[in-house]
């Protein structure tokens, strides 16, 4: 009696994820990339029919290149660096802002955090611990600076952080020249000691290892995902970015929460080089990679700022790169993938205005059939004077 009692009174986990998630929003929320997908796919197609290429060769050719070892964890190790890209961007977007300064944040983090880390020696865990904070610290500071300059002189943190782009590359250099060393034509910081390093995993079929930062990016997924979609702190930050003046209105201070979402966008990105950083080079030179911070914009613009969404499309944008390097054997300009790419960011865009679109007109006939289905009040009798 009572265990039928309590599955009555109880909905299942089914039926409270069919009320949270129906089957139509999931449907359309899968529209727009999928489709995305499918147009850029048929668009490459065309591309390389013209130019005398088998479409079906090509593809089957970057599939083969990525189910490789080697090239699958250089898959999965691009992945999770464009991953936390992707996260330090999609904090900005959910308040409106357009952090385009993760590139200059990430590489100067991995500069501050590749120099303490070469200074310390012995430390265990705290080693890395003392980097990944450095890091962090580094990347909120600089962020902090477009962040500062919004909230008390009004400058759009979209020109502020192009600027401040351009200064952390110069700023980056002349840091690097005094604090660096040679080694041969290059120049960089004092490689880090063991007890500074992550371990790697190792993949079978390859030496090559899969970095050991992977669980941490999963924890800022995941911490991304209670903050921004279970904490007050994460409703006050979308609740600002939709409607400044109602935020106002409820008692949401907006300089404050703008700095904070500057201060955490840029905090998550001084993370973006520690990958490579702390699992491959140990050193950070004048070769260490760029064009990151760039690459988490359309990272999150294709995830729609969703920590599942960001992932796929983070291991899409891997695989169109890692897997081009095979082309050039079979004579297709491995320009290709930078075709896809190009594709599947504009497409995604349209498809996604598109899909808002027939959203809205999927409302109004709900409501409209609600209203239809309201009985008519009855017609009251004549009041009489």
């Amino acid at each position: 009696m009572s265990a039928t009692s309590g599955a009555v009174g109880t909905p299942s986990l089914a039926s409270r994820l069919r009320q949270r998630y129906p089957l139509r929003s999931v449907l359309l929320g899968l529209a727009a990339p999928l489709g995305a997908v499918l147009f850029a796919l048929l668009a490459s197609s065309v591309i390389l029919s013209l130019g005398g290429h088998s479409p079906s060769t090509v593809f089957h050719t970057m599939l083969k290149q990525a189910g490789r070892p080697t090239s699958f964890v250089d898959m999965v190790n691009q992945a999770m660096v464009y991953y936390l890209s992707a996260v330090a961007v999609s904090i900005g977007f959910r308040m409106n802002l357009f952090n385009i300064g993760v590139e200059g944040q990430y590489s100067l983090a991995a500069l501050g955090a590749a120099y303490v880390g070469g200074q310390l020696t012995g430390g265990g865990p705290l080693h890395v611990v003392a980097e990944v904070l450095v890091a962090v610290l580094v990347g909120a500071a600089w962020a902090g600076i477009a962040g500062v300059l919004k909230v008390t002189r009004g400058v759009s943190e979209v020109i502020s952080t192009i600027m401040l782009n351009a200064i952390a590359v110069g700023l980056g250099s002349y840091l690097l020249h005094k604090l660096g060393e040679s080694s041969g034509n290059n120049i960089r910081t004092k490689p880090i000691s063991g007890s500074g390093q992550v371990p790697g995993l190792s993949y079978s079929g390859t030496q090559t290892k899969i970095f050991g930062f992977l669980f941490v990016a999963i924890a800022v997924g995941v911490a991304y995902w209670f903050v921004a979609g279970r904490t007050r702190f994460g409703f006050r930050i979308k609740a600002t970015g939709l409607n400044e003046q109602a935020a106002v209105a409820s008692g949401i201070n907006v300089k404050r929460m703008t700095l904070l979402a500057m201060l955490m966008s840029g905090g998550v990105a001084g993370l973006v080089g520690l990958p490579e950083l702390l699992g491959q080079t140990h050193t950070f030179s004048q070769t260490a990679q760029s064009g990151l911070g760039f690459a988490g914009i359309a990272i999150a613009l294709l995830g729609r700022n969703s920590p599942v969404g960001m992932a796929l499309a983070a291991v899409l944008w891997s695989f169109l790169g890692k897997s081009a390097n095979q082309l050039d054997f079979i004579g297709v300009p491995r320009e290709i993938a930078a075709i896809m790419q190009g594709v599947i960011l504009l497409s995604v865009v349209i498809a996604y205005e598109l899909v808002r679109r027939y959203r809205l007109v999927l409302q109004q006939k709900d409501v409209a059939a609600q209203l239809a289905e309201v009985p008519a009040a009855p017609v009251s009798q004549a009041v009489t004077a």
